[in-house]
């Protein structure tokens, strides 16, 4: 391991430019690799669409699939004359944009009742108003102050080509110069995922730059002793941008999940710069320049190097998910923790050779030869500060020592104890509540989404629950005639069911209300139906769809109601050959809850195994374990500590026990090596814990609260989703702290007891 490092400390001290300079191309390489960033929304973040689920929701929304666009009109009476002469040149403009399929509203209505025009008076707009069905009125009128049309796009469209409609049908409304006191809006799932992608851009620009703004505050606040303290802010923020290029170059988007994967690498990628820049500046007033650089390289960033990759198999376990953003936050976090790493290994040794690094004590020991006696009062002033500033550090390292020799002479009680803690933690883990409404994961308070609610309240909700249904031949009386029954079953059985539309309904509707006795007669009304109606249901002849229209639900009520359907298929006898699948976006957020129940700990499992793996790997001795014992303890206390705050399981929480592998399996490590070199120099077994705690706990709690810093950023998010991320994260590290300094001793006593070390 320690031959690549050698090479990199002899290139780095005697070919200083030519490593700055290849260290800039990869940056120049890797800003460009950052305009290829884009933002990931809709269901490919959900669900992969290499699976069968995933790859018949994007055939389903492919072939017949039509996301609408909702125009909200608002005014004091929007059935005055002049409003309604405006609402219809709008709809009528709209209409005749590219990929507009159609557009409705209750200009549609007032003409269907006027034989296909408008009506020139408010007499005749009421007197129509009074015909139509009290129902359809509702949905196109909830009110005399406010009316909605219907925007449908052409089946298929890709999210870039629904895009550049909503885009247009926005530069429309901007120009279509309503009457005084009308107002248009547009909303709808492209409207609100369009502007979930803004969100997401300003949401992830401001934590970010808080993350940064806490790490200067915590850098210059716990790292203050040594030259260059903002030195691995500037490092990390090199990190950023290569992870970014490296996100660009590789494809990896970003969602509302990814977003909380920068505050986490902030915050763990600038521990490994401190570490490095601190022991370069240990070494410095032992050496030459050059040797502590080549000490730095050769020593520390071996032992770093280990710690760093611990960590990024925790991240690597995530890819493992059933939920692409879950694979998508770990890909990036892995690439996150690597980047900062190599920036680190980089750009400290070679800005010391650069800037010819000297310490601070260095340079006051000059003052003191070359200033008068006035300096030297201030240099003793000093001096005596820094004295008082050490001897609390060294209260601190004394009273972890005290406190982990404590553990170690009763480490059975203590393991009990927090052992008996982890496992109710594990009990009320399972009854944490699930959560996978994409609603509830952005801001409260965003525009589109107030304009989806006002649509949902007004109109119901305007998602479906689809059933593909295929056969050899669809159209045949048999498959249409259970198209038909099965479809009135479910109205009459589920309350929540409020219609069904089919290719079906649809033949019936043209054939005065009855089904045809004969496939020909079938094909005969099909063919005169026009194509534009019938492409909504029928795939040529082997496939059609049947699509249930439901009141407004959460995402639970959903799954039970999907579960229902997918029994009654099941249960309701179907023709020879005919095939039912449930899909949908209902059905995808619904599923999303059973691959967070499971991904969760699946994902915490792998990461075990994968941690165990490697550190097997890497100390080639079973006791390599040890650092994970603390760690079950403290996803246990996740369990616990989540269901006592009232936080759900997300697809961004749901990766909490991999995480805390890969962020708590450093400290322990940390404190196991140093243990382990303490044993080494011949101390017992319990002298040698108290003196590695002691040693290594301030550097340890040091890089821990760097860390929260970091983390804490992710609170300041608008999305809830990582909001509560964040909270969970704070709270994760701290138990990852206390695991280290207070559980790890107990393990480390019990267990190398029995291994026969003397204690």
């Amino acid at each position: 391991m320690l031959k690549p490092f050698d090479w990199l400390a002899y290139q780095v001290t005697n070919h200083t430019g030519v490593v700055a300079g290849v260290a800039l191309l990869i940056f120049f390489v890797s800003l460009f690799g950052t305009t290829l960033v884009t933002m990931q929304t809709g269901n490919e973040a959900y669900l992969d669409k290499n699976t069968p689920r995933g790859a018949l929701l994007a055939h389903y929304i492919d072939t017949y699939g039509s996301d609408a666009i909702m125009v909200i009109i608002e005014s004091d009476d929007v059935t005055r004359v002049e409003t309604l002469w405006y609402i219809d040149r709008l709809l009528n403009h709209i209409q005749n944009q590219q990929s507009v399929e159609s557009a409705s509203g209750i200009v549609t209505l007032l003409k269907q009742g006027n034989n296909g025009f408008l009506p020139s008076s408010s007499a005749e707009i009421s007197e129509i108003i009074q015909k139509v069905p009290s129902e359809v009125i509702r949905r196109n009128l909830p009110s005399n102050m406010m009316t909605l049309g219907v925007i449908t796009l052409i089946p298929g469209l890709s999210k870039n080509r629904q895009k550049q409609v909503l885009s247009n049908i926005e530069t429309i409304v901007k120009t279509s110069r309503p009457p005084p006191g009308v107002s248009v809006t547009l909303s709808g799932e492209p409207a609100f995922e369009s502007e979930m992608e803004k969100e997401m851009g300003s949401s992830m620009g401001v934590l970010i730059l808080a993350a940064m703004v806490l790490m200067v505050v915590a850098v210059l606040t716990l790292f203050s002793h040594v030259r260059y303290a903002l030195l691995p802010v500037a490092i990390v923020a090199s990190g950023l941008i290569l992870t970014f290029g490296l996100m660009g170059l590789t494809g990896t988007r970003i969602s509302m999940v990814v977003i909380g994967a920068f505050p986490v690498l902030i915050g763990i990628g600038i521990d490994y710069a401190i570490q490095m820049h601190s022991r370069l500046d240990e070494e410095i007033y032992k050496s030459s320049l050059a040797e502590a650089v080549t000490t730095t390289i050769t020593k520390t960033c071996p032992s770093v190097l280990i710690a760093m990759l611990a960590t990024t198999t925790g991240f690597i376990a995530m890819m493992f998910g059933p939920i692409p953003m879950i694979g998508d936050f770990g890909i990036t976090c892995a690439f996150g923790v690597i980047s900062c790493y190599i920036a680190a290994l980089i750009m400290v040794p070679v800005f010391a050779m650069l800037v010819h690094y000297r310490g601070k004590r260095q340079e006051k020991g000059d003052a003191l030869i070359q200033e008068d006696g006035f300096a030297g009062t201030l240099s003793s002033s000093s001096a005596s500060s820094q004295k008082s500033r050490e001897s609390a550090v060294e209260k601190y390292d004394r009273t972890l020592g005290l406190t982990a020799l404590k553990i170690a002479k009763h480490p059975v009680p203590v393991l009990l104890f927090v052992f008996s803690v982890a496992m109710i933690g594990f009990i009320l883990d399972n009854e944490v509540p699930i959560s996978a409404d994409e609603k509830t994961f952005v801001p409260s308070d965003m525009p589109a989404l107030l304009n989806m609610n006002k649509v949902t309240r007004t109109m119901g909700s305007i998602k479906t629950i689809p059933i593909v249904v295929s056969a050899d031949d669809v159209l045949h009386p048999d498959n249409l005639e259970w198209i038909k029954k099965f479809g009135e079953y479910e109205i009459r059985k589920n309350d929540k069911i409020t219609g069904v539309s089919s290719i079906a309904s649809l033949i019936s509707e043209y054939n005065n209300g009855f089904l045809p006795d004969t496939r020909s007669e079938a094909g005969r009304i099909v063919s005169s139906i026009p194509d534009q109606y019938t492409k909504r249901y029928l795939n040529g002849n082997s496939e059609a769809v049947m699509e249930f229209s439901t009141g407004d639900m959460e995402i639970s009520q959903a799954r039970d109601l999907i579960k229902i359907i997918r029994k009654d298929k099941d249960y309701y006898p179907s023709p020879p050959g005919l095939t039912i699948r449930v899909t949908g976006s209902l059905e995808m957020f619904s599923t999303v809850m059973d691959d967070i129940d499971r991904s969760k700990t699946f994902m915490t499992i792998l990461g075990f195994v994968f941690i165990f793996a490697f550190l097997l790997l890497a100390y080639r001795r079973l006791n390599a374990a040890i650092p994970l014992i603390p760690i079950i303890v403290i996803v246990g206390w996740n369990g616990a500590i989540m269901y006592l705050s009232g936080l759900d399981y997300t697809p961004l929480t749901a990766v909490l026990g991999s995480m805390t592998i890969g962020v708590a399996s450093e400290y322990t490590i940390l404190i196991m090596e140093r243990c382990d070199e303490e044993l080494a120099k011949g101390l017992p077994l319990l002298d040698a814990i108290q003196v590695s705690v002691q040693k290594i706990g301030t550097a340890i709690t040091v890089s821990g609260l760097t860390t929260v810093f970091g983390f804490a950023a992710l609170m300041l998010s608008e999305f809830n989703i990582v909001a509560n991320f964040g909270i969970t994260t704070v709270i994760t590290v701290v138990f990852s702290l206390t695991g280290a300094i207070l559980i790890m001793p107990a393990v480390i006593s019990l267990v190398y007891r029995y291994q026969g070390y003397q204690v």
